[in-house]
């Protein structure tokens, strides 16, 4: 991963991402989540379309942010191997848990927050490496 483009980095760990999380999303449909919680006092339902786009939109920014700031500046790597993945984690605290989800349903999100903390740390690590590669110029030999 760490001698693709950039773009194809961010990409494809979006991808994957999405991919990953609509997996354990229909695992906890098949395990009989329902994914629906009040919003304004109306049922909500959570679907493949939200968990699609609550993977990939984040993860396409933060990681588009660190790809672009890099080269630049290299404790943007350090600090988004913690940032990342600690979002990652807290969101469950700010989004799932307080959500008033049947429990599969709450397990089966937290999950599915869960599985970008990896996704998080090889994308950014690939990322890294570019950038530490770009700035050390070629290598004499």
């Amino acid at each position: 991963m760490a001698d693709l483009p950039r773009t194809a980095v961010v990409a494809l760990a979006t991808a994957v991402a999405v991919v990953v999380n609509l997996i354990v999303y229909a695992i906890g449909r098949a395990a009989g989540g329902s994914f629906l919680f009040t919003a304004d006092g109306r049922r909500v339902e959570v679907d493949a379309v939200t968990v699609a786009g609550f993977s990939a939109l984040p993860l396409a920014l933060g990681l588009t942010a660190v790809a672009v700031l890099a080269s630049r500046f290299a404790w943007v790597v350090r600090a988004a191997l913690i940032v990342g993945p600690a979002l990652a984690v807290l969101t469950i605290a700010t989004m799932t848990l307080p959500a008033d989800l049947d429990a599969t349903s709450t397990i089966t999100l937290a999950a599915c927050h869960l599985t970008l903390a990896p996704i998080i740390v090889v994308a950014v690590t690939a990322l890294g490496r570019r950038a530490r590669r770009a700035t050390a110029g070629p290598v004499a030999g």
